[in-house]
């Protein structure tokens, strides 16, 4: 691209921090990046009803932790401020002036009563709901008139007839629509605030933005766009609109589907590389078999030209399997510090946790690392680590205590283990392995009555470590225990 490529992600702080609205992020900072551009962060914050500051600092706070920083933006400055819609309301303003100097826009005075009637009306005809145009033509007699009653007029574009709209959009190709179809289109309220289409025309040429990457559902607005472009006589950046994101039943994404917001999949113990390597796969095919890609990797071999037209689905177990990965990666203490305030918030541990007890429950966690998907599932693994009172799982668990030799068995480890002058997984390993010789029975008919007895598990982590971890003497205790609810 021979041009300084400018994209922008515009949110509009009004909720949650949505996957989709990271997905497209994401995107856009992918092409900055690639190409050497600017990835600007612009608030779109115009809906004074629903935006807020905090949704605004959730969203800015979502993309630092994924790593998607930004070159301009409503916190930082840059050359084309403010970056926050609120802020440019003067210069939206100069911009409607010359729309209705030339009478390209007009003044409707029809109330939101009479709309809906009209809507309602053309429904019942099986006709498209747009607006007929009643306010088109007023005299400047009407005008006064209207207004004398009251009635605060909004301002609408005057859509051209029988045009076809056409763009080429970088991911669905050449995409036309019937200006006939649209109907004239307010681009002021009533309020003086200025509607999302005609705001993002005038921000993003203001901004020299070049390219505008976005989801698929605003693919119904850029005719709109376009005519106010031409309108303006302002350059039409390159439109790019990233498929919908569905669920697994393909129906839209939504929060029966499970978590929606980055904040929620942050709060469960996800990984920001793991998102970011799970989204970038949402509607792109890499040219290979990879999936596992670092931001590195993703910059270097991102094109929207791989992007797909049909629906993202997106697939939890997918992103469970990609996060695994990545937790298989850290560190006893860095997946400890992702782990612990989940083990806090469920009642496990506290503030007074001394340093020994601190060192074995990590030593505890590394040996259930690789059953991890997030870090929130930890809370799952840790009663056989905390609890003493040993509950079977199911009957089939209870019904392995009463083979014939369970008591020969139990007998036996429990002189060996208490006869261990140190404790170690090793020799741990070595007790299990002579009773099965002395006995002369397979190893399945000791290894899982053990683990049964002391975790009340038919399947966990490995035997060993975790005995070696429990200590000799909550082991014994818990065998005892557990042997005593069959007499």
């Amino acid at each position: 691209m021979s041009e300084q490529v400018r994209v922008r992600f515009a949110p509009s702080p009004t909720g949650p921090f949505h996957i989709g609205g990271a997905r497209s992020a994401l995107f856009n900072w992918l092409v900055a990046r690639k190409n050497g551009g600017k990835f600007v962060l612009r608030i779109e914050d115009t809906d004074l009803d629903r935006s807020t500051k905090e949704s605004e600092e959730n969203i800015k706070e979502a993309l630092r932790w994924l790593g998607l920083t930004w070159d301009e933006g409503a916190d930082i400055g840059g050359p084309y401020a403010p970056y926050r819609q609120t802020e440019r309301l003067d210069i939206y303003r100069q911009y409607t002036d010359k729309l209705l100097e030339s009478g390209q826009v007009y003044h409707c005075f029809c109330t939101e009563e009479e709309l809906e009637a009209e809507r309602q009306l053309l429904l019942a005809e099986g006709k498209t709901p747009c607006y007929q145009g009643r306010c088109r033509s007023l005299s400047e007699a009407d005008k006064i008139r209207l207004a004398g009653e009251g009635r605060k007029p909004a301002i609408r574009f005057r859509v051209p007839e029988n045009q076809q709209i056409a763009f080429k959009d970088l991911v669905r190709d050449t995409v036309s629509f019937d200006s006939n179809g649209i109907g004239d289109f307010v681009i002021v309220k009533s309020d003086g605030i200025p509607v999302y289409n005609y705001a993002v025309v005038i921000d993003d040429a203001a901004m020299e933005i070049t390219h505008v990457i976005r989801a698929e559902e605003h693919l119904s607005n850029t005719p709109r766009q376009v005519l106010l472009y031409q309108a303006l006589g302002l350059p039409v950046p390159k439109f790019g609109h990233i498929s919908l994101i569905l669920g697994q039943d393909r129906s839209k994404m939504s929060k029966r589907h499970g978590a929606t917001s980055v904040e929620q999949y942050r709060k469960l113990g996800y990984l920001p590389e793991a998102l970011v390597n799970f989204l970038a796969l949402l509607g792109w095919a890499p040219a290979g078999e990879q999936e596992i890609f670092t931001l590195e990797e993703l910059v270097e071999n991102f094109s929207l030209d791989r992007v797909a037209k049909n629906p993202a689905v997106f697939d939890i177990d997918k992103l469970n399997w990609i996060n695994a990965h990545y937790l298989k990666q850290l560190t006893p203490p860095q997946l400890a510090e992702l782990v612990f305030p989940h083990l806090e918030a469920a009642g496990y541990i506290d503030g007074s946790l001394n340093e020994t007890a601190r060192g074995n429950l990590i030593q505890f966690l590394e040996i259930i690392q690789e059953q991890l998907s997030y870090a929130a599932q930890a809370v799952e693994h840790v009663d056989v680590y905390f609890n003493d009172q040993v509950e079977f799982e199911s009957e089939e668990a209870r019904q392995v205590l009463l083979d014939a030799d369970i008591p020969l068995v139990m007998q036996s480890f429990k002189e060996k283990l208490a006869a261990l002058e140190e404790l170690s997984s090793g020799a741990v390993q070595t007790v299990l392995k002579s009773i099965t010789k002395e006995l002369k029975i397979g190893g399945k008919k000791v290894y899982m009555p053990v683990r049964v007895a002391i975790t009340g598990k038919m399947h966990g982590p490995d035997l060993g470590k975790l005995i070696t971890i429990i200590g000799k003497e909550r082991t014994l205790q818990r065998l005892n225990a557990t042997l005593a609810k069959f007499h």
